[in-house]
């Protein structure tokens, strides 16, 4: 099972508890979690399921390039991390 581990600045304002979840891409494994804890989803994706702008995905130590569809593979002892992105100048 793959690993999704969110950041602490998450916790400030969504209860989203790091968790073991089955699935083969990042879409399948995050679908799975959000059935879990349904009030996370709004803060990783947007209304089409595609990442949020100020969100970062990485699967294990690989910044996620499919931030659209999230065909990005996850093994089975794979983890995904979730951080705010920072942005500005």
């Amino acid at each position: 099972m793959a690993e999704v581990i969110f950041a602490k600045a998450f916790r400030r304002h969504v209860d989203c508890p790091d968790a073991n979840v089955s699935g083969t891409t990042v879409h399948d494994v995050l679908t799975t979690y959000f059935e879990d804890h349904p009030t996370v989803r709004g803060y990783v994706v947007d209304e089409a399921g595609a990442v949020r702008k100020h969100v970062a995905l990485f699967v294990d130590d690989d910044q996620l390039t499919d931030r659209v569809t999230l065909t990005d593979p996850v093994g089975p002892d794979g983890r995904i991390h979730v951080f705010q992105a920072l942005s500005g100048g």
